[in-house]
């Protein structure tokens, strides 16, 4: 599976990314590398920028990502497009949280970014990228700005919008070429590894997780999902949609080493959402 280096300052490439042709600009989402790629078997490999994942042990904060993919991914739409569905290595964002809070309800588990063809020996070009992903059913990470000169960006009168995500500014842009160069171009007030109140995030236990993250009004949206999916409302499928949102929503610094462990979380939840369970009205 091909692997990327993380994306350099703009300042780094500068002279070779704004050389010529067109750029687009794309929303810089505050979230995790992800990488993956379908075997020829059906399943699929997924890594993060250092490292796969061990099938069936992805980090905490990943498994709502991996998750996503899985019961996205258009496989027979992917081999219809390619001959070799293991000569493709697909990147994307697992939004989880680390410095900003998104918006989760609205925000993908993953948004994709990038292709490698092993055939072309290429990153392919961020038109062709947006309509593979939307093509596999994966949603691409949103464009701030399209088919841009490349003569007539100039990374310091940048303007940095809204994001996408959250009602707040974007992280930063990245800024790709229609030849495959990237770099980014984060905003003066973004600093990654601070929470948005500008504190550095201390670990907090699971119990506490829990009692953050599972309010009522929270489970009873993840309840309607699984409504909404036809599937059955029972402890266990809520247990495990709630384990994946947590870990999805809470900073990633609680989890990994010396943090919140999958047991630990997941003994946690279960009496509240046994309460929660016996306590809702189903009529």
């Amino acid at each position: 599976m091909k692997s990327r280096p993380p994306l350099p300052p703009i300042d780094e490439v500068r002279d070779e990314l704004l050389a010529g042709g067109h750029l687009w600009l794309q929303e810089y989402v505050d979230g995790g590398a992800l990488r993956f790629q379908l075997r020829a078997d059906g399943a699929i490999r997924f890594g993060d920028r250092e490292k796969e994942f061990e099938p069936g042990d992805p980090p905490l904060p990943y498994r709502q990502a991996l998750a996503h993919v899985r019961e996205n991914l258009d496989r027979q739409a992917l081999r219809d497009a390619v001959a070799d569905v293991g000569a493709v290595t697909f990147f994307g964002v697992a939004t989880h949280r680390r410095s900003i809070d998104y918006d989760w309800a609205r925000t993908p588990p993953v948004l994709g970014t990038d292709v490698w063809s092993a055939t072309e020996e290429t990153f392919l070009p961020p038109d062709r990228v947006e309509q593979i992903f939307r093509r596999l059913g994966i949603e691409p990470i949103n464009a701030v700005r399209k088919e841009l000169r490349a003569q007539d960006f100039d990374p310091g009168a940048c303007k940095f919008p809204g994001s996408e995500w959250y009602d707040g500014p974007v992280a930063g842009v990245v800024v790709r070429s229609k030849t495959g160069g990237a770099a980014r171009l984060l905003a003066p007030e973004f600093v990654e590894g601070v929470s948005d109140d500008g504190t550095p995030e201390s670990v907090e236990s699971a119990s506490v997780l829990v009692e953050r993250h599972a309010t009522d009004r929270w489970l009873e949206g993840l309840v309607g999902t699984l409504e909404e999916q036809g599937r059955g409302v029972t402890a266990e499928a809520v247990t495990e949609r709630a384990l994946d949102a947590v870990a999805r929503e809470a900073p990633a610094e609680h989890f990994g080493d010396g943090g919140v462990d999958e047991g630990a979380l997941r003994s946690a939840l279960a009496p509240r959402i046994r309460a929660f369970l016996d306590g809702r009205s189903w009529e």
